[in-house]
């Protein structure tokens, strides 16, 4: 693995440099810096990487828990390490909202993160930042792309059950819903696309798909076949079937390879090949993977973004899952 990262950041030096020099408009926050720790703390990042190798060797499946985990913190209240919070008797995070409950995944590994970081720069580095960096990670880990990631995120103190209820996108969207989604958080529809193929990895839940594979018209007979063998109408909520059916475990452009084909595992996936806006570019990311290596790192770079808390806003969380006591 150590190689394919290796690979990864030479091969797609051009990638870095573009996203570096690229303006990102409104959303971008001036106060975020890749060096933001070079002085506090220098070697936050290598840190994190070595965790993550172990935790992505031991199961490679968590790259892609860690990205989503990601995405669900952002897409709530902006990128502020609110999605980690538990609740306890007189707080209510996010973790049982219905995207979450049950689903989202790789809380121990950002808490085995946290600690080695923690070992090294005591009440430095944000949980925030923590998780964008593992994000980073777990891609490059599975041969996509590196990209720098600017830091400099604060933890919030408050987490939205209400906002993760609504804010989403299920799995069941059609496309001017999720489009309405991504422009809330200031994400254009090519962001909006070269993210979902951030499917290119990982597993999903029988019940997020079912149905897709019994309902929808727009699926490969054969291919809603086999999905139907391991989640049956009724029960099996639980059983998981790979997003992309040609390479879960390797980050790469089959995911929009596969919707051309119709093979797209949930409904808002394939919708953004279906005869509407984003059919182009579906296609375009199907034969270029550069081209959609270049925007998925612009626009995790823009979500990366988003409504971020700064200089003395929020905290530095000294446990990932608790606030800060007074």
């Amino acid at each position: 693995m150590a190689s394919s990262l290796t690979h990864s950041m030479f091969t797609l030096l051009f990638v870095i440099t573009s996203c570096l020099i690229e303006h990102h408009g409104g959303i971008a926050n001036a106060q975020l810096s890749p060096n933001f720790y070079a002085q506090s703390c220098p070697n936050v990042e290598q840190i994190v990487l070595r965790t993550m190798r172990q935790a992505v060797a031991n199961e490679p499946r968590m790259a892609a828990s860690l990205l989503r985990l990601f995405f669900h913190d952002c897409f709530v209240q902006g990128c502020d390490g609110s999605v980690l919070l538990d609740d306890t008797a007189t707080f209510t995070g996010e973790k049982g909202a219905l995207p979450n409950k049950g689903s989202l995944r790789g809380f121990e590994v950002i808490d085995a993160i946290k600690a080695n970081v923690e070992a090294a720069c005591s009440a430095t580095v944000s949980c925030a930042d923590i998780v964008a960096l593992a994000a980073r990670d777990g891609v490059a880990l599975l041969e996509g792309p590196v990209w720098s990631v600017p830091l400099g995120r604060r933890d919030a103190t408050t987490a939205s059950l209400t906002g993760a209820n609504n804010e989403l996108v299920p799995p069941f969207a059609g496309l001017p819903l999720i489009i309405s989604r991504f422009a809330a958080k200031g994400l254009d529809t090519r962001d909006m696309t070269a993210l979902s193929g951030a499917h290119t990895i990982g597993q999903a839940r029988c019940v997020t798909f079912r149905t897709r594979i019994y309902n929808d018209t727009d699926i490969a007979p054969r291919f809603a076949a086999n999905r139907q063998f391991t989640c049956p109408l009724t029960g099996g909520d639980d059983n998981t079937a790979p997003i992309d059916i040609s390479s879960s475990l390797r980050f790469d452009n089959g995911y929009y390879q596969n919707l051309l084909t119709r093979h797209g595992l949930f409904h808002s996936d394939q919708v953004l090949f279906k005869g509407g806006s984003q059919d182009s570019l579906t296609e375009a990311y199907a034969s270029n993977p550069g081209l959609f290596f270049r925007d998925f790192v612009n626009a995790m770079i823009k979500m990366g973004n988003i409504n971020v808390l700064t200089g003395t806003n929020g905290q530095i969380r000294l446990n990932c899952r608790a606030v800060n006591s007074a």
